[in-house]
């Protein structure tokens, strides 16, 4: 079989959230990110495209607002231990002494055995998110 090698231009994320605005002030409001795209009204938006620098990420509501039950699924929060979202910084230290000042939990950052200090922090659904950069 002969293989093609696929001409790409990006890729963007795209992940469930339990409460959109949450997400949105976490996303936006603390790392960030600009909002650049929606649906649905400001009080309800089902998804949204963010933008930071050169990075996108999407998000989507699990449930319609009139559905979304009063707390999340306990046993769906575990499950998005498995997703780590990677981004290249220029200083995981700076970014450290922004995230607690804003009163989110965080370790310092520390230097992995394959060279790069890494800064690893909880988004509001459970989802990893370490900044990283060469040692």
């Amino acid at each position: 079989m002969k293989t093609m090698r696929v001409e790409t231009q990006g890729m963007t994320p795209l992940i469930q959230v339990f409460d959109m605005q949450k997400s949105l002030e976490f996303y936006c409001g603390i790392l960030g990110f600009e909002l650049l795209e929606k649906a649905g009204p400001a009080n309800d938006i089902g998804w949204a495209m963010l933008k930071l620098n050169e990075v996108y990420l999407m998000l989507n509501t699990l449930y319609e607002m009139h559905d979304r039950p009063k707390t999340p699924d306990p046993d769906r929060m575990k499950a998005h231990g498995d997703t780590c979202l990677y981004f290249r910084c220029v200083d995981p230290d700076e970014i450290y002494e922004h995230i607690i000042q804003t009163g989110i939990a965080a370790e310092k950052p520390k230097i992995a055995p394959y060279g790069m200090k890494q800064l690893y922090i909880l988004d509001p659904d459970g989802y990893s998110i370490c900044f990283q950069s060469a040692v």
